[in-house]
């Protein structure tokens, strides 16, 4: 089967893939250790998924700042938050399911892609392409770059992407969204979490 024409399905990472709440609270509270600045390290992580330099010019700090602050964070990151990171109910068994169909995986996500692909590296989890640095509909450049018709993701702004792109967009109710919310917030399936997408996947293929 030509590539292009392969099933193709993109995942968000955090809070679709994997749960890194407790370690971002600590990288936040070292920042502000750091910095003696007054991150809220409980909201951030309960509402991951915008780009750190944005939540961080949320709070009124000039570039410069959110630069030192944005370096520190991804230094830190590797030791901070690998570590404490699970892997969210079903997560392997979406990616494979993908795989069981002949599709490739991708992930496409607002994270830093280095410290994305170490979160990978730790799960054990290969897939086809990893992008990084990227939110909203830049997630739907990549998407349709890659032939992707599928885009799961928690977060409204995943919703965005996978239409961008012309992808079915499936939420999961593992982020800060319920699957009402999801779904009047456009998404075209809203899943409990990933342990339901396997069988969503075999009905639609």
């Amino acid at each position: 089967m030509d590539e292009r024409n392969a099933l193709t399905v993109g995942f968000d990472l955090d809070m679709t893939l994997i749960d890194p709440r407790p370690g971002m609270v600590r990288a936040f509270e070292a920042l502000n250790e750091e910095f003696g600045t007054e991150l809220d390290g409980q909201h951030f992580a309960s509402n991951l998924g915008p780009p750190l330099e944005d939540v961080l010019r949320g709070y009124g700090f000039d570039e410069p700042m959110v630069a030192r602050l944005v370096t520190h964070f991804r230094a830190i990151y590797p030791t901070v938050v690998i570590g404490e990171t699970i892997a969210l109910p079903g997560a392997a068994e979406a990616l494979e399911a993908v795989r069981a169909a002949g599709g490739r995986t991708l992930v496409v996500t607002g994270k830093y892609e280095p410290n994305a692909a170490l979160h990978l590296k730790a799960m054990g989890w290969n897939v086809d392409r990893l992008a990084g640095g990227v939110f909203g509909a830049g997630k739907g450049d990549v998407l349709l770059a890659e032939g992707a018709t599928i885009y799961v993701g928690d977060h409204f702004g995943d919703i965005v992407g996978g239409h961008a792109a012309g992808a079915t967009a499936v939420a999961v109710a593992t982020g800060p969204y319920s699957t009402a919310e999801l779904s009047d917030a456009g998404a075209d399936v809203a899943l409990n979490d990933l342990t339901e997408f396997p069988a969503w996947l075999a009905a639609r293929v």
